[in-house]
């Protein structure tokens, strides 16, 4: 495993960086969505992702990384990951994308609820507090009910389940396997289940969808090592608030692109769940102190 340094301002440098991939990765995929299936979509994103990640697969390269001592374990990992892409790409096809990567972002919710269970980990009143307003934030923007509720607004609340699952097998596979690792079984993982869909929702692309979609691989892959190289430099509870920058640069992007202005209630529900997000990392932060401090008596609030 690389040794791990506390540089937190070049991790929260690299984190900007990764926002800026990802956010282009999403606008490419909406644009996309308008001519090409989700499904196919997503495979040529995988697609690019393993063709990227082939060095680790051979046999006798200096790079390869397919020994791991949880292969189950890994390739579950690799198909929430695959779920939380095809969900999250299949919403942008209906939804304003400002209004879908503001519903993506509950995935920290979901990790809290899913940590006591796989990670036996306590999670006290306060951020059971901060996750319930994050789920206000979720029907303001939705709006259930309403005239404006489109029922496509589920794909991104499912992907952001399937996200926080990954980041649930991340956490249990970090510090046991290289990361380099992981994400190669992902794309495995991914490339083959939806070589195996693709047939029956195929639609022959142009060059230029063609080259759209290796762009969609190419930023969303650098997006990812990206991160990974910011988690070598600070902890996630001090990485976490900057990736809500994402959200500025597709809302951005979309105005450009789409001619898209997120509505009032969008913004306010956005605003509830980035605060949320922040509280969470600022308690997560503030236990890790505590528990450095006092092993033996860790905050019951936390």
């Amino acid at each position: 495993m690389p040794a791990r340094a506390d540089r937190p301002f070049r991790g929260i440098a690299l984190i900007l960086a990764s926002t800026v991939f990802l956010g282009i990765s999403d606008v490419t995929a909406k644009y996309l969505s308008a001519t090409l299936p989700s499904i196919e979509i997503a495979w040529v994103r995988f697609l690019v992702f393993a063709l990227v990640m082939s060095p680790a697969m051979l046999p006798g390269s200096p790079l390869y990384a397919m020994q791991t001592g949880r292969p189950g374990l890994q390739v579950m990992r690799g198909v929430a990951l695959l779920m939380s892409s095809l969900f999250f790409i299949s919403g942008l096809r209906f939804l304003p994308i400002a209004e879908a990567s503001a519903t993506g972002f509950v995935s920290p919710l979901f990790v809290t609820a899913l940590s006591i269970f796989f990670l036996s980990e306590s999670v006290g009143v306060r951020r059971w507090l901060a996750t319930a307003v994050g789920l206000i934030g979720v029907l303001i923007i939705l709006r259930p009910g309403s005239s404006a509720f489109h029922p496509a607004a589920f794909f991104p609340l499912v992907s952001a389940l399937a996200w926080a699952c990954t980041l649930i097998m991340t956490r249990m596979l970090s510090g046991r396997e290289r990361a380099v690792t992981t994400m190669t079984y992902s794309s495995i993982a991914g490339v083959c289940i939806l070589s195996a869909l693709v047939p029956f929702s195929w639609v022959t692309p142009s060059w230029h969808d063609i080259l759209f979609g290796i762009l969609i691989g190419v930023a969303s892959t650098a997006g990812q090592w990206i991160i990974v190289l910011a988690f070598r430099y600070a902890d996630a509870s001090v990485l976490a608030p900057f990736s809500y920058t994402q959200l500025l640069w597709v809302s951005l992007l979309g105005f450009l692109i789409f001619g898209e202005v997120p509505d009032l209630w969008t913004v306010i529900g956005a605003a509830f769940i980035v605060a949320s997000g922040l509280y969470t990392a600022h308690r997560e932060r503030s236990r890790r102190s505590q528990l450095l401090a006092l092993p033996a008596e860790p905050s019951p609030n936390a």
